[in-house]
């Protein structure tokens, strides 16, 4: 079944999960598309599975709490940040629920966390002002910069650069003083680069050149709130929630708005994305929304 305008206006909330108390502030994918984990302000990680379409499990880090959680290569690891306590990221074995290891370095909140796609490294951005690079396999920092202002951050998917290669390109964009950047995304062929922030307006640049290709915008964002933007897997739509709970979907190519879907959310929709493998995609306000399209194309 391939993504049209058509399938996607036809996406319809198949199943809403209640398994929080408090906003879920995270949720990643494994890379087959067989499970989701979320992270919540309640301090719980919630495994769904995407297949039957239930929760599996509920593991809790009362001590530390929890916030962004990123799958790492292995399907039952995770790496994900603490928001209590300190600004420890921590490597965790969701097999039998024990720390494997420690990645201490950044003294503010953790604001982006991203997996290498074809390695065991990541890299981290944080209100300290700092990108570190770390290796899964050493608890020691293996790269550090220090920036201007609050970073965001992510790899290449197509092959593993934090940067392009040889020699990179470094982008100035205008800034826009109204809002901050909460967000940076490749699409997955690598083309183009998604910039979230938490105003009004999405930035969509080309990868090689970091020319604006379209800026985003209608809709609702009043409060600052941190949106998760996301791509379609085959690269071709751009999509984020809003304040409102409705879900906004634009074409990548054309810039035109495609759809509006209502979720149902009872409060802003701050993550927001598409399975990588499969025809469905998730969204969280304090509540797990999976949804299916209604139509085949």
């Amino acid at each position: 079944m391939k993504l049209t305008d058509n399938v996607l206006r036809s996406f319809r909330v198949a199943k809403v999960f209640r398994e929080n108390s408090d906003k879920i502030n995270c949720f990643d994918f494994s890379s087959n598309g067989e499970t989701i984990i979320s992270s919540s302000d309640d301090d719980s990680l919630v495994l769904y599975d995407c297949q039957e379409g239930k929760p599996k499990r509920t593991l809790y880090s009362k001590k530390y709490g929890v916030d962004l959680i990123r799958y790492t290569h292995a399907a039952n690891t995770v790496v994900y940040s603490s928001n209590k306590i300190d600004d420890t990221i921590r490597y965790l074995s969701l097999h039998d629920n024990k720390y494997i290891r420690y990645f201490p370095g950044h003294n503010k909140r953790v604001t982006a966390l991203s997996m290498s796609p074809v390695d065991d490294t990541f890299i981290s951005g944080s209100l300290d002002k700092t990108i570190r690079l770390w290796d899964l396999r050493s608890p020691n920092c293996q790269g550090l910069m220090h920036l201007q202002g609050k970073p965001v951050c992510s790899f290449d998917p197509e092959d593993g650069q934090i940067v392009r290669p040889g020699p990179f390109a470094t982008f100035k964009l205008q800034y826009d003083r109204t809002c901050e950047w909460t967000g940076l995304k490749f699409s997955n062929d690598g083309k183009l680069i998604l910039v979230s922030t938490n105003g009004g307006a999405l930035r969509l640049l080309d990868a090689f050149k970091g020319a604006v290709m379209h800026s985003f915008g209608g809709y609702n964002n009043s409060k600052a709130v941190t949106l998760e933007a996301s791509f379609s897997p085959d690269s071709q739509f751009i999509m984020i929630g809003s304040e409102d709970g409705k879900i906004h979907v634009w074409n990548a190519e054309s810039g035109m708005k495609v759809a509006v879907l209502d979720g149902k959310h009872t409060g802003p929709v701050t993550c927001l994305q598409f399975n990588p493998k499969f025809m469905t995609f998730s969204s969280a306000c304090s509540n797990m929304a999976f949804w299916l399209p209604t139509i085949d194309d």
